[in-house]
């Protein structure tokens, strides 16, 4: 403000009017002297002299302003940097000084407050923080006594309020499956079971389960079930010990009867075991340790010419005399000897499956003893038609040829 008064008076008041005052009495004696005369001269260069001298104090007010901007400016910007600055060190001790007493306070015997204290005597021992429910909070014919003691009885607890488990209408969201998904770890991140996801999803091998292919999510745990003839919604809820009243909300239905081919959602349901086992894969263990040398399915037959033939099993190639083990517990149903197989065995498992297992040299076992998962019923062997040591395994469900490796953890 001062360089621009200061520029501002000079320039409008005195040398201006100097200036003017200049011109006005040199052109007067101009007139009188004539065009070369001395004064008229001296005039011009005064006036020269004056019109320099504004144009620098123009071009040095302009300078100053400029500098004087630009020195304000970054007195700005580092008043707010030392600003920042101190606010961060304030924080960073702060925030040590907290860590420094959580640390030496325990050391010191003050940290540990009892809750004694923080109720006092007369505080309700309830809860804390209104998560618990005064008026349910003793089961009956159990009273809350010794709520600290670490051998307090697991039968008394507090009354889970009715709408945590409130039946509810089936609704979902959607999910797109992405690389290094897997069904359990899945089923685990949105809080549901393993059988939900298979089951809701029609999923028949959760091995195969592709990157971009989209799952249905839903709202609560439970499995699909097909409606067959007499079936009620009650004998249904019976069956998987589940409520008739929370199926009919979750399937949205006007009464307690379906028809038969009706596929219902069965709210808390879960699936078989061995159906659950059959889709991840983990039914069976492998029979002997080594290595698939003829997989299941078509093949071209080993002892020449030019033949297609289906290959009924696995073939896994091993060391002489490796032990074979059940793959699963069950009862042997047939031992002995076929020209192809060579020594033999079949176990007969539950849920319509067997296993076979063929070109043993020695059978450990007789037919109609139990055998557990993993226990050794023969030896490694290459008897029957076969070009060398290896166990042929076949499984059956309900009567007909499987892949075992689809089944096998």
């Amino acid at each position: 403000m001062f360089f621009r008064g200061f520029g501002s008076i000079c320039r409008d008041k005195i040398f201006l009017g100097t200036l003017k005052s200049c011109r006005k009495y040199g052109e007067r004696f101009h007139n009188v002297l004539g065009k070369k005369g001395v004064f008229y001269k001296n005039s011009l260069k005064l006036l020269q002299t004056g019109q320099a001298c504004l144009r620098f104090i123009t071009t040095f007010r302009s300078t100053v302003l400029q500098h004087t901007q630009i020195f304000v400016r970054n007195s700005h910007r580092v008043y707010r940097e030392r600003k920042q600055a101190i606010t961060r060190l304030t924080v960073a001790f702060c925030l040590c000084g907290a860590l420094a007493l959580n640390f030496l306070l325990p050391i010191a015997g003050l940290g540990a407050v009892s809750e004694a204290h923080l109720q006092g005597p007369g505080a309700a021992q309830t809860g804390v923080g209104g998560g618990s429910y005064p008026e349910k909070a003793v089961l009956e014919g159990h009273a809350l006594e010794g709520q600290h003691d670490a051998d307090a009885s697991l039968e008394a607890g507090v009354l889970e309020p009715e709408s945590f488990s409130k039946p509810q209408m089936l609704l979902y969201n959607a999910y797109t499956i992405k690389k290094d998904d897997m069904i359990g770890d899945l089923a685990i991140s949105f809080g549901l079971n393993e059988d939900t996801l298979i089951s809701i999803n029609g999923i028949k091998n959760t091995r195969l389960i592709q990157i971009g292919q989209v799952l249905r999510i839903p709202n609560q745990d439970g499995i699909f079930y097909t409606v067959k003839n007499d079936d009620t919604l009650e004998t249904i809820a019976q069956k998987y010990s589940s409520d008739a009243t929370a199926i009919q909300l979750a399937n949205e239905l006007f009464s307690h009867t379906a028809l038969p081919g009706t596929v219902l959602f069965i709210p808390g349901a879960r699936l078989d075991w061995t159906e659950r086992q059959e889709i991840n894969g983990d039914l069976f263990i492998w029979p002997v340790a080594g290595y698939i040398t003829s997989p299941y399915g078509y093949r071209r037959w080993p002892f020449g010419g030019n033949v297609r033939q289906f290959h009924s099993g696995l073939d896994i190639g091993a060391v002489a005399g490796s032990p074979v083990r059940a793959a699963m517990s069950g009862r042997v149903s047939a031992v002995g000897w076929d020209d192809v197989l060579g020594n033999y065995a079949v176990i007969s498992h539950h849920s319509g499956y067997r296993t076979m297992y063929g070109h043993m040299s020695t059978v450990r076992v007789k037919s109609g003893a139990y055998v557990g998962t993993g226990e050794r019923i023969g030896d490694v062997g290459s008897t029957g038609l076969s070009t060398g040591p290896h166990l042929h395994f076949t499984v059956y469900k309900n009567g007909v040829t499987v892949n075992p490796r689809a089944l096998i953890k």
